[in-house]
């Protein structure tokens, strides 16, 4: 590649969709598609949109409602928690499969990316005391992979707990996505960083997460190089 990368922006219903890949064209048409499949599954199982705990699925779900629901039950959440991540694994294994030599996706602070050169993948702490943003420094061998952030201080979406920043890696980026939205949930005092990241790390198929309470950062599994950018 060796040129400068290239973002665009992708709307579609609510979600704004940051994109770098070559096949810019299929990786926005399998988020129509992935959204449309979802929505007429929604439409005969009401339960999926407004769950907060996992549910079963019906017989002939989707492979979409069936990743989603996999995560909820390995994380304790509703399926909806993991709708982004999701969404952007789908949209951008269908970029590499197009025949892109990287897709980078990003939803809502939900990524999925493939990378062919080293990338710099920014978390926005939200807070003061880091006012240098932190970073995870990811070279080629290390993707593809899922980086999912969530925050109870940060952005529309619902939250019970007040962490500035959760943030889950992981193969599966709706894995990712479901844990790092029950991280932020469960950290509402400094106190409570430990016991989170325990209990994330413990979950099958999360490879590392970092928790950042205030000016606390807590660290668990394994997670890509962190280097602080201004």
């Amino acid at each position: 590649m060796s040129q400068k990368r290239t973002y665009r922006t992708f709307t579609h219903r609510e979600a704004v969709i940051r994109i770098c890949c070559e096949k810019f064209d299929a990786v926005t048409a399998e988020i129509v598609r992935q959204r449309r499949i979802l929505e007429e599954y929604i439409d005969r199982h009401r339960d999926f949109r407004v769950s907060f705990e996992p549910l079963e699925l019906l017989a002939d779900a989707p492979e979409v409602a069936q990743r989603m629901a996999r995560a909820a039950r390995l994380v304790g959440v509703g399926p909806m928690a993991a709708v982004a991540g999701a969404m952007a694994q789908f949209a951008g294994q269908a970029g590499i499969e197009a025949g892109a030599a990287e897709a980078i996706v990003e939803n809502g602070g939900d990524i999925y990316l493939q990378a062919a050169e080293p990338v710099i993948i920014a978390l926005g702490t939200g807070t003061a005391e880091l006012a240098a943003k932190l970073a995870f420094s990811l070279q080629p061998d290390d993707t593809p992979i899922s980086i999912c952030s969530s925050s109870g201080k940060m952005g529309h979406l619902k939250s019970l707990g007040q962490c500035n920043l959760a943030t889950v890696v992981a193969a599966d980026a709706a894995l990712a996505d479901a844990a790092a939205t029950q991280a932020a949930n469960l950290v509402k005092t400094a106190e409570d960083v430990d016991p989170a990241l325990e209990r994330i790390a413990a979950i099958e198929g999360v490879d590392g997460v970092m928790i950042i309470k205030n000016d606390q950062v807590g660290l668990a599994g394994k997670l890509p190089p962190l280097v602080k950018i201004r």
